[in-house]
């Protein structure tokens, strides 16, 4: 019998992104699998179930997971989720694992094969599979239109009948995929923008979208094309030159991220406090624990005259193109073992076997 690949409608609060779009639903009926949504699934990305001419549905979630062999998700399910699935199922999704060591288990305990989007490797050959880029670019800009919201002044320079508006200074801390959007956005939007990093590797990437390059005298470059952590004395020495900096900056979005481990800390109260009234600091770490000291997830607050933002599920504010994005994402990986409608996994494949999370009853992580 062919594969059923099923998803349902996600319940994390404020997620409005889905796994599976009418498109690659199509492309997975192709394969020769068999496509089960629960009604609405789609919904509040704005694919409504009329657009999924190759799936067939279900009104019950519970009935829709009795019968997968394949679930993908944008967030991990619940447990009680996860119970109704039989044993040999797999999961595909960003599952955040360094976030709940008992969902790890719970997978484990559920003899299911879990497979979290987050441990990708990153290479060439899994670029069209790598979800945190493509989230992190949507969330990248969605911050800086957060911000241009926030600023009590217009990001281009305008010349008027009442004179001329100086372009707006914007400072993009981390050049990751999140922080380059965040600075196309920024220059389309007219502002003045620079990118900091403390990988001297992206100095190239930041001036090709028409950036200049902050160069603090600190470098961090690291394994994987991730930063690593600073140490006390570098830290402190990157904190007093950029916050001698923020003195001329009008918006700040901080974009930096270890994964797997908190945000690193690199803005304290004290470098903010010397910004101008004004100013804004868009969080896009909030999630994480934020890049600022000051940041409160998920909340938007003024402090001593500047405004600081810590959003949460940015990429899910851009449900429709996200999740055509995540989709193709997960698509592309789980057809590494689809053959002729029926599940192959090839556990000599290193995409497979380093982004599962567990197997068989085995933790993998």
């Amino acid at each position: 019998m062919a594969a059923c690949i099923v998803c349902i409608r996600e319940t994390s609060p404020g997620e409005r992104r889905v796994a599976l779009t009418p498109e690659t639903a199509k492309k997975l009926a192709g394969l020769g699998a068999r496509v089960l949504l629960e009604r609405g699934a789609g919904a509040s990305a704005f694919f409504p179930d009329a657009a999924y001419a190759d799936a067939e549905f279900c009104d019950d979630a519970d009935a829709a997971l009795g019968q997968a062999d394949v679930l993908v998700c944008v967030q991990p399910p619940t447990n009680e989720r996860l119970a109704r699935l039989r044993p040999g199922t797999l999961v595909i999704g960003l599952l955040a694992p360094h976030a709940d060591a008992a969902r790890v288990q719970a997978f484990a305990d559920g003899r299911l094969t879990a497979f979290a989007l987050e441990k990708l490797p990153r290479t060439t050959r899994a670029q069209a599979m790598d979800a945190l880029s493509s989230q992190a670019g949507m969330a990248g800009y969605k911050a800086v239109l957060l911000a241009a919201q926030l600023a009590p002044r217009y990001f281009p320079m305008l010349t008027t009948a009442a004179g001329t508006i100086r372009p707006s200074k914007v400072l993009v801390v981390g050049a990751g995929v999140a922080g380059l959007q965040a600075i196309a956005t920024a220059r389309r939007l007219g502002a003045q923008v620079e990118g900091f990093d403390v990988r001297p590797e992206t100095r190239e990437q930041i001036e090709s979208l028409g950036g200049k390059f902050l160069d603090l005298g600190v470098s961090a470059a690291g394994e994987g094309g991730y930063a690593r952590e600073l140490n006390a004395e570098e830290r402190a020495e990157q904190q007093r030159r950029l916050g001698e900096h923020l003195r001329s900056v009008d918006v700040v979005v901080t974009t930096a991220a270890v994964p797997g481990r908190p945000a690193p800390r690199i803005l304290t109260a004290a470098m903010v406090s010397g910004m101008k009234p004004g100013s804004v600091v868009v969080d896009l770490a909030a999630e994480t624990g934020g890049n600022c000291e000051l940041t409160r997830p998920g909340e938007t607050f003024e402090h001593e005259g500047v405004t600081f933002a810590g959003p949460l599920g940015l990429a899910s504010q851009g449900a429709l193109h996200a999740s055509e994005m995540y989709a193709r994402n997960v698509f592309n990986f789980l057809a590494l073992s689809l053959r002729d409608g029926q599940l192959a996994l090839d556990w000599d494949d290193e995409l497979v076997a380093r982004t599962c999370l567990a197997h068989d009853g085995q933790r993998r992580d």
